[in-house]
């Protein structure tokens, strides 16, 4: 962990979807490298907790909490860390949801909505508000995508989630061509199997029946014979994308995924 410490120290990061997963493993990464961070979070129980891991490891940390389905919400997170810290480096489109799953005929207007209003909409959302302090100094938006949607597409009952996905993916790279001339670089990463909470905001419903007949190699994730990468392998990801180390990248897709897509697309 020695390697991120201090190489992040005068940023200000903002990462949506922290209070779980991938989001709460990005907070308190980016913390301990120095940066100081506002963690978005859906209630205040999740607030509360996420703060007082960072406080603890000795960071400097906004509690904000919004929803990104509701814009006024994220305008008022950036305008509080606009107040406090005058500043924004970092930002992570993180939140989302799994949403439906299942056969296109029987996906209703609504559900279509509400995934592509979080997982889309809500990385405009969150980007929007966020550009005024982005455009001062430069910085560096890291949007999380998925391998759905971009390389696997094999996974019944995901036209939603896919699709919402796929269109993060479009969005980072006219996003990364049109900021650039503001030295802000948008990057997009899509992970496979991760160990998180976002199995919770999915429902299935009548897979079986559009659930094509396919015979993959033993364990869908190769390099660790089919077990899940971690919450905390994706932190280093963002980190990396986050800090100078990656200074000239932009408008790219890094998959984090141990070859699972290679296999399953």
């Amino acid at each position: 962990m020695q390697i991120y410490k201090d190489t992040l120290v005068g940023k200000v990061a903002f990462v949506t979807g922290a209070g779980s997963g991938i989001g709460r493993a990005t907070a308190k990464l980016l913390a301990f490298a120095g940066a100081r961070v506002a963690p978005l979070t859906r209630n205040r129980e999740d607030s509360d907790s996420i703060c007082a891991e960072i406080r603890h490891g000795g960071g400097e940390v906004l509690p904000v909490i919004g929803d990104v389905s509701k814009p006024s919400e994220i305008d008022a997170a950036v305008a509080a860390i606009h107040s406090t810290w005058q500043k924004l480096d970092i930002v992570v489109a993180n939140a989302g949801i799994n949403g439906l799953w299942a056969p296109i005929d029987e996906i209703s207007v609504e559900e279509w909505t509400k995934t592509m209003t979080v997982n889309l909409t809500g990385t405009f959302v969150t980007l929007k508000p966020s550009l005024p302090l982005l455009k001062v100094s430069g910085g560096s938006v890291i949007i999380v995508s998925s391998v759905n949607g971009t390389r696997i597409f094999s996974n019944p009952g995901t036209a939603a989630y896919a699709v919402s996905k796929a269109g993060q993916a479009a969005f980072a790279k006219k996003a990364a061509i049109e900021l650039a001339q503001h030295r802000i670089r948008v990057n997009v990463i899509c992970p496979g199997s991760i160990s998180t909470r976002i199995d919770d905001s999915v429902t299935h419903k009548d897979l079986d029946h559009i659930k094509i007949d396919a015979s993959y190699p033993k364990g869908t994730v190769p390099l660790t014979e089919g077990q899940p990468g971690t919450a905390g392998q994706v932190a280093q990801l963002i980190w990396f994308l986050a800090s100078d180390a990656s200074s000239h990248i932009t408008g790219t897709e890094v998959f984090i995924d141990g070859g699972e897509s290679l296999l399953m697309g």
